[in-house]
């Protein structure tokens, strides 16, 4: 056999060889892709299964809600949330949120708190523990609407006359009680229904409420 016939030979076979012989690097590479996407579809697996396991049931305003407003089943409902996106004190009972009042503004979609609606959890996370909500009739009907939600306010009270003398001997009833509702001006509504409600102390604002009685109120804002 020639030189060339051997050549030819060789590489011949040797082109078979590379034909029956598998591409390791294509097969090692194909085995990584398909690992990651099983790594991939487990992941979003997880993930779907953690969002239906740790889903709660919520109370959520179902359009903008005004303070003061007593709410009603219109005004809420219930959607599922995920658990790790929900602040504490989110109610998840229809029933005991319905007939409640509105401390502050609500947006529709808003996950509604303890501390949203008018009762001892909003008044101790204002306060303090036995923090007690003082209503208070103001004077000033003009004074009403400039007040807001979270001033922090003294309260004067002077007796109830015409006499101008009365203003000069106003008193300090009580200093730096905090506003967490003032009554919405209604059509057809007298300023005396009107109402702005503050936080106090429990052994202050019982003795304020008692003096207040029969007296003219004002506030002055920090």
């Amino acid at each position: 056999m020639s030189v060339a016939e051997t050549s030819l030979n060789a590489s011949l076979f040797s082109r078979l060889a590379m034909l029956l012989r598998p591409d390791w690097t294509r097969t090692v590479l194909a085995r990584r892709i398909a690992a990651a996407g099983l790594v991939v579809l487990a992941g979003v697996a997880a993930l779907r299964s953690n969002t239906e396991v740790d889903g709660s049931q919520v109370v959520v305003a179902t359009r903008d809600l005004r303070p003061g407003s007593a709410l009603t089943y219109d005004d809420v409902r219930l959607e599922k949330r995920s658990a790790a996106t929900l602040p504490a004190g989110s109610q998840s009972d229809l029933g005991a949120v319905v007939g409640s009042t509105l401390a502050g503004p609500a947006r529709r979609g808003e996950v509604l708190t303890d501390v949203r609606i008018l009762g001892s959890r909003l008044a101790e996370s204002t306060a303090g523990p036995g923090a007690r909500i003082v209503p208070l009739h103001l004077a000033d009907s003009a004074l009403i609407d400039l007040v807001r939600v979270g001033d922090v306010v003294d309260v004067l009270a002077a007796p109830a006359t015409d006499s101008p003398a009365a203003a000069s001997i106003s008193k300090v009833v009580a200093t730096d009680a905090v506003v967490v509702l003032v009554s919405a001006k209604q059509e057809l509504q007298s300023h005396d229904d009107r109402v702005v409600l503050v936080v106090l102390p429990a052994r202050l604002a019982n003795t304020v409420a008692g003096a207040v009685l029969g007296q003219t109120v004002t506030l002055t804002l920090h």
